[in-house]
């Protein structure tokens, strides 16, 4: 496969979608934004497509909670079209809103929606009560997600953040090592508090996969982290290797060995 195919979710409110499209583009993809109508009418299949995309906004204005009414359409209506697509290895990404609705879906932590299951994660309000934007630092965790290669593992990142509902939550779950992806570290590497971590959020994760390594859900947007320029220190020589670069190259590279 030369150019896997990605589908861009679009539902109200979503409003990242052009820039993600482009990341997937730059990395090598074929992209096409589907409305979820056109999934409910059957115009459009989801098993046509070798990537599906959630990207950043405010689905439904975040009405109820963040991502709940997306969330929901996509728990209630494509639980099993979801369920086979994860089954086949193809990449599932959330980003931001994205990841809200994922989690709101029941696709993670699990990577498998069971309808008659609770979901076990929230997104709630950032411990800060506000809404924090900043390029704050990660560190890569040694995960099964399929999309960033041993070399960065350990490493510490720049991506930026953008968002009201950030912290993550897992009342009597505890999230294992091999799917945390992402955790804000602070200036030295080490544990990250306020502002270094934006969202409060449990040991600072703010990016898991399921166990399979395919379904990933973040917190940073790596679509405005994929040339130089556009990291807030590259007159400095910040950003010389941009991360969200690297894992959208990591996210087509799987789809195409598949």
């Amino acid at each position: 496969m030369s150019n896997p195919r990605a589908l861009i979710l679009m539902d109200e409110g979503i409003n990242c979608n052009l820039e993600t499209a482009h990341a997937f583009e730059m990395a090598g993809a074929e992209t096409a934004q589907v409305h979820i109508s056109e999934l409910d009418s059957g115009q459009v299949r989801l098993s046509e497509f070798d990537i599906l995309g959630l990207s950043g906004g405010f689905s439904h204005g975040d009405a109820i909670r963040s991502g709940a009414i997306l969330g929901a359409k996509l728990r209630e209506r494509y639980a099993e079209e979801l369920n086979a697509f994860v089954a086949l290895g193809k990449p599932v990404v959330g980003i931001c809103n994205g990841f809200q609705v994922l989690v709101e879906a029941g696709v993670l932590p699990t990577g498998n929606i069971d309808p008659s299951s609770k979901k076990q994660l929230s997104l709630i309000h950032n411990q800060s009560a506000k809404f924090e934007c900043r390029w704050p630092q990660v560190e890569v965790g040694k995960s099964a997600c399929k999309y960033i290669t041993v070399e960065y593992e350990g490493t510490i990142q720049s991506l930026p953040v953008a968002n009201g509902e950030g912290r993550l939550v897992a009342p009597g779950l505890i999230i294992p090592d091999s799917q945390v992806v992402l955790k804000y570290v602070g200036p030295d590497g080490g544990a990250a508090s306020y502002p270094d971590d934006p969202n409060g959020s449990l040991g600072g994760i703010t990016a898991i996969c399921d166990p399979s390594g395919v379904v990933l859900g973040m917190m940073p947007h790596p679509e405005r982290a994929i040339i130089t320029e556009q990291h807030e220190g590259w007159r400095r020589g910040n950003g010389q290797n941009p991360f969200g670069a690297v894992i959208f190259r990591g996210i087509v590279d799987h789809a195409r060995s598949i």
